[in-house]
């Protein structure tokens, strides 16, 4: 059954032919009351369509999201708008947000239109701000069509008059873009931007857009493009005077709607805006007259509901729906069983709504288990937010997110248009800039000068130049820029730079390729002695196994279940288990473990947990046994904090087997800690413990399963190269349906922290805040002390003595105090998910991971989180470290995007991996160098050392190469000009792409994307194009260096030292052609390093087309 069907059911009984009827008479305000859950939604499904659109009246944002998500999800997107506010956070901070623009711009524009929504979704805020007329907004829109003429300078001029603004790539509503024959605009009216192809005055074609990755995704015949000007209507009225007067109002509060108004209108632009000089100081200008909407709106028909049981008292006519809120079951099974085989014995249906066919599946899986076959239910995809049961239908519409206690996330049109910023960001900060530090593999790190155009043979050639030490300067050619990597080491530490021709960089490399060669070894023998040992083999997974997964409030990422699936075919198998899971903060690898730890217990075996503090020892020992509290498992925990006699008893009971999963500082694996029968040990952050606790678990873990966890992403070459690629799983995404966290930078002032303090503490919540210098703590304490008198306030840093910092962190998980000022202490592992408020102080002295990490401390529950970056009023930030609160502020979900930006991280991780020594070497060459010489080094030891070893243990194995790298040099005109790419830096970012280009479909990927990016691709870049399929033939061929000159083609091969090269079938091949072709090849020889010259040879393609013919390749166009 389809949600539509199951809505139609709704108005199905009487009670639907009594609306139909209120809705046919003159009746003013009808009221229809018990409607819960999700119940309106289906209502307004299943009536019909008016004349003009509806408008829906919710009580809030979120509460129309839900609305508006619920009838997209029955009538489909095209029949329902959302009218959002045009503001971030409340309209008195002035902080407008274009996304949100878009949406109420785009409502307006579909109003009066054949194509107009059957719905209109709003809330007070939203209408409590004024819109543009019709005519204005007319007069501020452009239509065109595809294949009509247009003059391109008539158009760009009324971009520019309509407030548009001119960029080199567009990312953000009110910009367009000019190169060539393309134009790029994002107006008001789309989500996504546009792309206008001109073929001389004609439109060739219009083409929505992506703004991450700049490339088109869907046709459009004709296009209407409305400006930023349209939507600021200081000068308007309310939406009341823009719609017509025959149009129906369905309200959930009436009289909270008008309040809310008023409230808004009262209220004056904020202080603390106006004095940090930020938003948009008119912005209470666009707010209506709140007397005058509340006459007009009194004059509108409305259908009011509630999920109330008592009608509107000022109705003319009231309807009953019997409609109740689905039963919170909190994932108790026992009570879910009695109560669905109650409702069935009543005579009713139930129905199961879920986003996803394995969810129905599992609870198939859980009744089938637990023996309740007598239990039936029909499922239904997708899912609305909220289920109800309908007394009148017998039936009940559940969700499964309800059942298993899951918070679940309404989407927004707008979402789409907010990853531009992001993406623009993370971009600017990946670009090379002059005075950027760059490793050059060859000669070390140098600054970057700029891309200068040079003149070889009367050809037009592009370079890049780097300044070394005492001002030596170095040409690098754009064939040559997969040598080249934008330095990255620790934030904020410049490196040294290099001198040219001393040999102190090439002592650098060999020196950190043997250590590393001495860690790879050691870890590949570690690797090799582990699978001769027996361990114990777990059974299969029991009901009661999936009854713990499918209670998980979250839903299970890819990653996450990959991992799960991962440990327990370890755990089943007879070979002892050693597997390393890494993933960001707060995706869920805690879950993982607990999964792991109630497998064994099941299997009558005990669980060590190892933490590296107390605080972890007390949070992990919570948030297992609320996991595991309906279950048959004992948990407890050890640590400084427990008193002798508790220790006692524990370790008694422990040796009985009474206790089935302990949690501990290093103390559990004392001499007096005695397990009775341990099969699974999981080490939380085993980088934080020292050599002696790592010797201790070296003797334990021989033939005990061990789960390791690290909140350090550990870097993937890294990974492949060392782990074995088999032992290793990453949790990469984020948990779906987790609260966004709202992340907004504001100049720090009292208004922003007792505003953002008072509201956490109305909600019963807590507060972190954090500074990072100790002396600024306490100047914090007496502020918010001063701002909320009544907030309980403690301090912590790492200069206080362990056992008060402790005491410090678990008094405040035990919500004895409200506000905790720390230094990032709190930026590892501590997860309270009562605190859903975070404020950083001096946010432009944070890196960028570390702004992540510390956000992810919030937004842990069910519950809207909020980050508040502050920065010094009137002082500029520098523009990385703006670039960096941008990132972080358009990026407001947990997730992998950021990782882009996070090798600060990265570089972390490597550094806990490989030891501390590693950290200096990855500052000296540069994070890049540091990968290459890395892979080169394993590289060495599986072909030189452990050749005998199976391939796939090492690492995966590559093609028979005979050199690594292949230089090519030419004096043709090969490049991207300025007229086709205008921008200095997206050239430089486009040339290092091709030139680290592998596979021809990446190549002709590269290709589509050139052209729909900028159009038709001039001959000079075509020839471009086809150097990496030349570099790559040339390779394979085991040709060191290519030298396009004087239409001749110079190729050079590796000394005679190579003898296997000599005798290998690539250079009989090269022999063979040398044999046919005798006229056109000659063969020199010179410092026993042999080359060929071939003639006639005046472009790339035919250089290509050549050595094609001589491996016998099929020819690519």
């Amino acid at each position: 059954m389809t949600l539509q069907e199951l809505s139609e059911k709704i108005l199905s009984s009487p009670r639907g032919e009594a609306l139909r009827k209120a809705l046919g008479s003159r009746t003013r305000i009808i009221s229809v009351y018990n409607l819960a859950g999700s119940a309106p939604a289906m209502m307004l499904g299943a009536m019909p369509a008016r004349k003009a659109p509806t408008v829906v009246v919710a009580d809030s944002l979120d509460d129309a999201g839900y609305i508006y998500h619920d009838l997209t999800r029955i009538i489909g997107e095209e029949k329902v708008a959302m009218f959002p506010s045009g503001y971030k956070r409340d309209i008195k901070y002035g902080q407008v947000d274009p996304p949100s623009q878009i949406l109420r711009t785009e409502a307006l524009n579909r109003w009066h239109l054949d194509s107009a929504p059957q719905y209109v979704v709003t809330y007070p805020e939203a209408l409590a701000e004024k819109v543009a007329s019709r005519r204005t907004i007319d007069e501020h829109t452009i239509h065109l069509v595809s294949g009509g003429e247009y003059d391109l300078t008539d158009i760009i001029k009324w971009l520019r008059g309509n407030g548009f603004s001119e960029v080199d790539y567009v990312y953000e509503p009110g910009q367009f873009a000019s190169r060539g024959s393309i134009l790029d605009i994002f107006g008001y009216s789309n989500e996504l931007p546009l792309r206008i192809d001109f073929f001389g005055d004609e439109i060739d074609s219009i083409r929505l857009f992506n703004i991450e990755t700049q490339l088109s995704e869907q046709k459009l015949n004709e296009v209407s493009i409305t400006s930023g000007i349209a939507s600021e209507s200081s000068s308007g009225g309310s939406l009341l005077d823009y719609i017509d007067s025959s149009t129906l109002f369905v309200v959930r509060d009436a009289d909270y709607t008008v309040s809310r108004i008023r409230a808004i209108a009262g209220e004056d632009f904020s202080q603390s805006a106006l004095i940090a000089g930020e938003g948009d100081s008119a912005a209470m200008n666009q707010v209506v007259d709140a007397d005058e909407f509340s006459r007009q709106f009194a004059g509108f028909r409305q259908l009011r509901f509630t999920s109330g049981a008592r009608p509107d008292t000022e109705a003319g006519a009231s309807i009953d729906f019997g409609c109740s809120p689905q039963i919170i079951y909190h994932k108790n099974f026992d009570l879910i069983a009695d109560s669905f085989t109650q409702f069935i014995n009543d005579g009713y249906t139930i129905y199961i709504l879920s986003d996803s066919e394995k969810q129905i599946e599992r609870l198939n899986a859980i009744f089938a288990d637990r023996g309740n076959s007598t239990i039936s239910f029909s499922p239904v995809l997708p899912t609305l937010h909220e289920g109800f049961s309908d007394k009148g239908l017998r039936m009940c519409v559940f969700t499964d997110h309800q059942i298993f206690d899951r918070f679940h996330k309404y989407t927004l049109k707008s979402d789409r248009a907010r990853s531009g910023k992001l993406a623009l960001s993370l971009k600017e900060l990946s670009a090379i800039e002059p005075g950027d530090y760059i490793v050059h593999v060859d000669h070390g790190v140098g600054r970057f000068a700029g891309l200068l155009r040079t003149n070889v043979n009367g050809r037009t050639q592009e370079m890049i130049k780097l300044v070394y030490a005492n001002d030596d300067i170095i040409f690098v050619s754009i064939h040559a820029l997969h040598k080249l990597a934008k330095y990255r080491g620790k934030e904020g530490v410049p490196p040294k730079i290099n001198k040219l021709g001393t040999g102190a960089w090439n002592k650098l490399k060999e020196r950190t390729k043997s250590k590393l060669k001495d860690i790879a070894r050691d870890l590949i023998r570690l690797y090799a002695a582990r699978k001769e040992e027996q361990g114990h083999a777990f059974a299969p997974d029991s009901y009661l196994q999936q009854e713990l997964e499918a209670s998980f409030i979250y839903e299970d990422t890819p990653d996450q279940l990959t991992a799960t699936r991962a440990v327990k075919a370890d755990m089943e198998s007879p070979k002892p288990m050693d597997r390393l899971i890494c993933g960001d903060v707060g995706f869920g690898k805690t879950e993982v473990a607990i999964r792991a730890a109630f497998k064994a217990a099941v299997d009558g075996k005990q669980t060590a947990v190892l933490v590296p503090t107390t605080v972890l020892a007390y949070q992990h020992f919570r948030t297992f046994s609320e996991r595991l509290k309906e279950l048959p498992v004992r948990v407890d925990y050890l640590s400084r904090a427990r008193t002798a006699k508790q220790v006692k008893e524990i370790v008694s009971n422990l040796a009985e087997g009474k206790i089935d999963i302990l949690i501990g500082t290093h103390k559990i694996i004392g001499k007096e800690v005695r397990f009775k029968d341990l099969g699974l040990l999981i080490i939380d952050e085993e980088q934080k413990f020292g050599v002696a606790v790592k010797e201790k678990l070296k003797q334990l873990k021989t033939n005990v399963d061990t789960l390791t966890m690290s909140a350090t992403p550990i870097p993937r070459t890294l990974q492949f190269s060392l782990m074995g690629a088999r032992d290793l799983s990453s949790i990469n995404t984020p948990p779906p349906n987790r609260y966004p966290i709202i992340t907004s930078v504001n100049a720090g002032n009292d208004d922003i922290i007792s505003e953002a303090v008072n509201f956490e503490l109305s909600r019963n919540g807590q507060v972190f805040i954090v500074n990072n210098r100790i002396e600024g703590l306490y100047d914090l304490e007496a502020q918010v002390k001063r701002l909320v008198p009544d907030a309980r306030v403690i301090v912590g840093h790492g200069q206080l003595p362990p056992e008060q910092l402790e005491k410090v962190i678990i008094d405040f998980a035990n919500h004895d105090y409200d506000v905790l000022i720390a230094t990032t202490i709190i930026e590892s592992g501590i997860d309270m998910p009562n605190v859903n408020t975070i404020i950083v102080n001096n946010a432009q002295n944070f890196g960028l991971s570390e702004l992540h990490q510390l956000r992810g401390r919030v937004g842990r529950s069910n519950r809207k989180a909020f980050c508040y970056l502050l920065v010094p009023p009137h002082i500029p930030l520098t523009p990385v470290a703006r670039r960096r609160l941008q990132a972080i502020e358009s990026f407001s979900e947990l997730g992998s995007g950021i990782h882009i930006a996070m090798q600060d991280l990265d570089i972390r991780g490597a550094g806990n991996l490989l030891g501390a020594e590693q950290s200096g070497f990855i500052a000296d060459l540069g994070y890049e160098t540091y990968q290459k010489i890395l892979k080169e080094a394993v590289t060495e030891l599986r072909t030189q050392e452990f050749a005998g070893l199976d391939k796939a243990e090492t690492l995966e194995s590559a093609d028979e190469e005979y050199v690594a790298d292949c230089v090519i040099e030419s004096d043709m005109e090969l490049l991207l000009p300025a007229d086709y790419v205008p921008t200095e830096s997206e050239r430089i970012a486009l040339y290092q792409e091709l030139d680290g280009i592998e596979r021809e479909s990446d190549l002709m990927a590269f290709r589509s994307r050139l052209t729909d990016r900028f159009g038709n691709i001039p001959d000079v870049t075509l020839e471009l194009l086809r150097i990496p399929r030349l570099r790559r033939l040339a390779r394979r061929l085991g040709i060191e260096k290519v030298a396009l000159k004087q239409g001749k083609m110079f190729t050079y091969f590796v000394d005679d030292s190579n003898k296997a090269y000599y005798q290998s079938d690539m250079f009989g091949r090269l022999i063979g052609y040398l044999t046919s072709h005798p006229r056109r090849v000659q063969i020199r020889d010179r410092n026993e390093r042999k080359s060929f010259a071939f003639l006639n040879v005046p472009s790339v393609e035919t250089a290509v087309a050549i050595l094609q013919e001589v491996i016998g390749e099929e020819k690519a166009t």
